[in-house]
């Protein structure tokens, strides 16, 4: 497995693929946090925090996860060398793990300059020492769950086609569904449809969960949430990948 995930970190990072990817990440949030002027710039609100970078990030990751994962399988398919990773002394999860692990880091390495913000807020705050390191670390945490459960949305929608373009739309729309605030749970929670039952499909969205994140209290329940959705369609693509050798 370990072999593999290098391999995978190698075929990012030796091409294109990954610098593009850690690269429009990084101009996105610079000019959307520091230069357009807008609700999310962080020097034009009324207080120092990072909550608005926070808040617009995982848009961000809605469109440029799905890109890095859907390749993952679905280059296989098409190309045909699933068949040489079968034949390899390694098990189908491993083969999904080192995936999963390789698309992973590079979205830990395209998050890591952004510490820099986290530095910046706190230099400009009038009360350095009153800034909410606890919250700021904690939605930092948030993130990376969301980014991960992301992930895992896309390569199980890979592992559904030999199309990448496919495999794109529909790791698109499966994010957008679970995405917190303009998601399609978060949306259908809050149009009062089904009563009582409107803060079930709230719950299963990931409003709930990242808001109580960025509270600066880490809850079990909320990280149990994001690792249940990243075990679920971690399995799921699991199942597709083992119905492709029979």
């Amino acid at each position: 497995m370990r072999a593999l995930y290098f391999k995978e970190i190698r075929s990012f990072l030796s091409s294109v693929i990954g610098y593009v990817f850690i690269l429009i990440y990084l101009i996105a949030a610079g000019v959307m946090h520091w230069v357009a002027s807008t609700d999310a710039n962080l020097l034009e609100g009324t207080e120092a925090d990072l909550i608005p970078f926070f808040n617009s990030t995982p848009i961000i990751f809605l469109i440029l996860i799905p890109a890095i994962t859907m390749r993952s399988i679905a280059e296989e398919r098409r190309t045909g060398t699933i068949e040489l990773l079968f034949t390899r002394p390694i098990s189908d999860i491993k083969i999904l793990l080192a995936k999963y692990f390789a698309s992973v880091t590079l979205m830990l390495i395209a998050i890591a300059p952004t510490l820099i913000y986290y530095y910046s807020m706190t230099s400009l705050a009038l009360d350095p020492e009153n800034f909410d390191h606890g919250a700021t670390i904690t939605s930092y945490v948030g993130l990376i769950l969301i980014g991960s459960a992301f992930v895992a949305m896309g390569i199980f929608t890979s592992s559904l086609t030999s199309s990448q373009i496919v495999a794109f739309i529909l790791a698109l729309f499966l994010c957008w569904t679970f995405m917190p605030d303009i998601g399609g749970l978060a949306l259908l929670g809050s149009y009062n449809l089904m009563g009582d039952s409107d803060s079930i499909a709230q719950y299963f969205g990931m409003t709930y969960h990242y808001q109580g994140i960025q509270r600066g209290v880490i809850d079990t329940k909320n990280i149990v949430y994001f690792l249940s959705l990243i075990v679920v369609f971690i399995y799921a693509a699991l199942t597709v990948v083992k119905s492709l050798k029979k």
